[in-house]
């Protein structure tokens, strides 16, 4: 066994990839992943056992989150990259020890590699498996997960200039614990729920980040047609990087247009002074394979999800930049203020054909959680009159399996008296379906982002209040949910800990969860995986 990952919904037999990711990620990443992964931990042990105030030491917060944000699925598959960022945290690692008096340190906080090949022996005992038993490991490896969303959330918001030191702290704490072979069930049980918590904090605070600077989303139509000019691709989830971008295209005669999860950038009030921000080009991630060679112009990557191009013409198109990385693609940093010189992206934009026509029209959005609110009278009066009998929330994710194509025939076999809430890639299974309305509102009102899944608990919780309940379960709400990589699980671990139950999960169950740990979740939650779709909707307009 070269490798051991199962951190995503496509991990292989939905046990674990061993030769090279679903992903494309090969082995060496995996392995380099796994020890970075490990010093952090180490990093996270001497936080801890030193008592180091997170406050005094911002570079190894930020740091922190770009590391875990690296290991997060289609991510970073430089090894270079990885190596480099390895180093830069064993310095930093070395300068934590200089502070402390502390002698019962963690394997992981005092280790020394010198070559890469030492860092890949090293890697091969440190990695998912080494963790026993499985219960201990299925829960460990939950939180981890929980722990790369929540870094990648932390990081977009620190982005925008928006931190909270007890996010940090938690994450030293949830590390640091997973050190600990003592830990019982019980125990990680609890810290499961308290990552959920922290969840909740991060994504209320990239959610202020975002708003408080480009405001509250609003009812947008956003074009998926092209015009004749030169065009830049932003993919991924980062609003600052595209804030900057925009900037620097203004008034150049270049275009630029979102893709993937960039998409709900579009219902930010700031963004639409912007008339080189033409619209969004394609789909969801997995299909970039065949539409980036129609795009024809530069492509840049703020965050995942990349998957590895087919062609070099197409390669020399990608640029990378924050926590993502692919071998052969140039990477723009920031300087000390947070600025990057896309001058690069520009010039080979200017020298390449305009985009191929994909599709045309426009698609709607917009529905955070303060457009809803904004709207609940109606949304309550259409429920208590009847015209709206059930919510679907299907937030989450997309994918290439073809299972997934249960949550498109799903929504288009929901009754006409029922309403979809997403948020995330999820929603391109469906968000351009002509589904109608009721009572002027749109029966899919997409919050935006993942992160956004946020606005939809808001939302929830909104809703709980207007009617009057005692119990988030006791509205006429559904939650079948998709999910893919680690940011779906803080979303996850989120909703549990608000309380929500009767989850449904696909199109699988994760491959980390042992028989056990499912059991519980099963059981004390509801967790479910999804059946055929008939099977679904009878299940869930009859509760």
């Amino acid at each position: 066994m070269g490798m051991f990952c199962f951190q995503c919904q496509e991990t292989a037999g939905g046990k674990g990839c061993t030769i090279r990711g679903v992903c494309g990620k090969p082995e060496e990443v995996a392995n380099l992943q796994d020890l970075l992964i490990y010093v952090l931990k180490g990093i996270s042990d001497i936080v801890v056992k030193g008592k180091l105030d997170v406050t005094k030491i911002a570079q190894v917060n930020h740091e922190l989150t770009n590391s875990l944000f690296m290991t997060i699925t289609n991510a970073n598959f430089d090894p270079e990259a990885i190596e480099k960022q390895i180093r830069k945290m064993l310095d930093l690692r070395g300068e934590l020890l200089n502070q402390i008096k502390v002698g019962n340190l963690h394997d992981s906080a005092t280790f020394k590699v010198n070559t890469k090949e030492e860092m890949i022996e090293k890697s091969r005992s440190v990695g998912v498996l080494s963790i026993q038993p499985e219960d201990v490991r299925s829960l460990k490896e939950m939180i981890k997960y929980g722990l790369k969303g929540m870094a990648a959330y932390a990081e977009h918001a620190s982005n925008l200039g928006k931190e909270d030191p007890q996010i940090y702290s938690f994450i030293y704490e949830a590390l640091a614990k997973s050190l600990d072979e003592t830990i019982s069930v019980e125990e990680l049980v609890k810290l499961t729920l308290k990552t959920g918590e922290y969840g909740v904090k991060v994504m209320a605070l990239l959610d202020e980040a975002n708003t408080s600077k480009y405001g509250n989303p609003k009812i947008t139509k956003v074009n998926i047609g092209v015009r004749t000019n030169p065009a830049i691709l932003i993919s991924g989830h980062d609003l600052a990087d595209l804030h900057q971008l925009l900037e620097q295209t203004k008034g150049t005669g270049v275009d630029v247009y979102t893709h993937g999860e960039m998409l709900p950038a579009h219902y930010y009030p700031f963004f639409s002074k912007y008339d080189n921000l033409v619209g969004n080009y394609g789909n969801a991630w997995w299909k970039q394979i065949e539409e980036f060679e129609q795009f024809h112009g530069p492509i840049l990557f703020t965050t995942n999800c990349i998957v590895p191009p087919r062609s070099d013409e197409v390669k020399g198109r990608i640029f990378t930049t924050g926590s993502v990385g692919y071998p052969g693609c140039e990477h723009i940093e920031a300087d000390t203020n947070g600025k990057k010189d896309f001058s690069k992206i520009i010039k080979l934009a200017k020298s390449l054909p305009p985009p191929a026509q994909l599709e045309s029209g426009s698609i709607i959005g917009g529905f955070a959680h303060n457009q809803v609110i904004e709207l609940a009278d109606r949304i309550v009066e259409a429920v208590k009159s009847g015209a709206i009998k059930k919510f679907f929330v299907m937030a989450g994710c997309d994918g290439r399996v073809k299972s997934r194509e249960y949550y498109t025939e799903f929504a288009k076999k929901l009754p006409k008296d029922t309403v979809i809430l997403t948020a995330g890639c999820a929603k391109y299974r469906y968000n351009k379906l002509d589904l109608g309305e009721i009572n002027g509102i749109p029966r899919v009102l997409d919050a935006g982002q993942c992160n956004d899944s946020y606005s939809l608990a808001i939302i929830a919780l909104k809703l709980k209040e207007v009617f009057g309940l005692d119990d988030l379960n006791k509205l006429p709400i559904v939650f079948n949910i998709a999910w893919y990589e680690q940011k779906a699980v803080i979303v996850l671990l989120a909703l549990l800990y608000l309380g929500v139950k009767n989850i449904h999960l696909g199109p699988t169950l994760p491959g980390f969860l042992s028989p056990n740990v499912a059991k519980v979740l099963v059981e004390q939650f509801g967790i479910a995986t999804i059946d055929t779709v008939d099977n679904d909707l009878n299940l869930f307009l009859n509760k």
